[in-house]
């Protein structure tokens, strides 16, 4: 049998660990009469740690929320997550959580054992975690995240690519940190429509939660496509939009991510929405369709489409 401290701390460990355990359950576990685990949840309840109890076939014991954490006992894969979690967090562009995240790292690394701080250590040395977006506030983040989880609109100030202004009232659907920058996903009330807002150009007042509303099926029906295809076209410099003649996953297939929206038309053609920093490298893109396409675009475009295909053509009678 286990000393008494050793029980305490492997009981704490299983109440930590599922929502609800019943008394004959945790005896078991810890080898001991139902009698003991009652005896012992009071010990844990002098400690200052909250395990409330429910009586009946469907009842059990279940650790709440209290006024301090209680310790948590972790397997040596959660240890290393955790690791990994506090590392990404520290350059996650959010200020304020930087420093939080360094000081529990300093206190997890002090209590693993040797074996986990080297594999700890191999974490931290072996990765480079490439941030260098704009940081964003904890507070404005926790805001933001609380609107979305509690389906609360937000009014809020915002400026646009080319520095404008404006008021937005918004739903709020979600958060994405992509390339560094915190965004958020949201139904613009006023334009009727989805949008994605840069969270760094958000200024959110003291009154920004508003009422609640109901929920709305995520653009698309995939969020990450939607993103991925938003945040690619904020990128484009030069667009075109192009029919092809070739079925949309063939199409897409060949196709290097982020270089375009693909769109499917009937079972034989699909529509190419595409873009890229110069004529010559969106004339490059359309060359890996490996299908006939209709082009609707800038002459520029055309220009160097059509000097794409002298200069192969050139190649091949060589």
């Amino acid at each position: 049998m286990l000393a008494t401290s050793d029980r305490l701390l492997k009981l704490l460990a299983l109440l930590q660990s599922r929502p609800r355990w019943t008394g004959p359950e945790l005896a078991e576990r810890l080898g001991v009469t139902t009698r003991t685990v009652r005896n012992d949840v009071d010990r844990v309840r002098r400690l200052g740690y909250p395990v409330h109890a429910e009586p009946g076939p469907a009842g059990g014991y279940h650790l709440g929320a209290g006024t301090a954490l209680p310790p948590l006992l972790l397997d040596d894969g959660e240890a290393v997550a955790v690791t990994l979690g506090l590392r990404l967090a520290s350059a996650a562009a959010v200020s304020g959580l930087d420093e939080a995240s360094q000081r529990a790292l300093a206190k997890l690394d002090q209590v693993l054992p040797i074996r986990l701080r080297e594999r700890a250590a191999a974490i931290g040395t072996a990765t480079l975690p490439l941030g260098g977006g704009p940081a964003l506030a904890a507070e404005a983040l926790t805001l933001m995240a609380g609107a979305c989880r509690d389906r609360r609109r937000l009014r809020f100030d915002y400026r646009d690519h080319d520095g404008e202004p404006t008021v937005r009232t918004v739903e709020p659907h979600r958060l994405v940190l992509a390339r560094g920058r915190w965004y958020l996903v949201a139904w613009d009330v006023d334009r009727d429509g989805w949008r994605t807002f840069r969270a760094d150009r958000i200024d959110l007042p003291a009154n920004a939660r508003g009422d609640r509303f109901p929920p709305r099926d995520p653009p698309g029906g995939d969020l990450a496509a939607y993103v991925q295809g938003g945040l690619a076209r904020a990128t484009w410099r030069v667009r075109a939009r192009v029919m092809v003649h070739a079925p949309a996953d063939r199409v897409a297939a060949r196709l290097p991510a982020g270089t375009g929206v693909v769109e499917a038309l009937d079972e034989g053609r699909c529509a190419f929405e595409a873009g890229a920093e110069t004529p010559e490298v969106l004339a490059g893109y359309l060359a890996l369709l490996g299908a006939d396409f209709e082009l609707d675009g800038p002459p520029e475009v055309a220009q160097a489409v059509a000097e794409l295909g002298d200069r192969l053509r050139r190649a091949a009678n060589t």
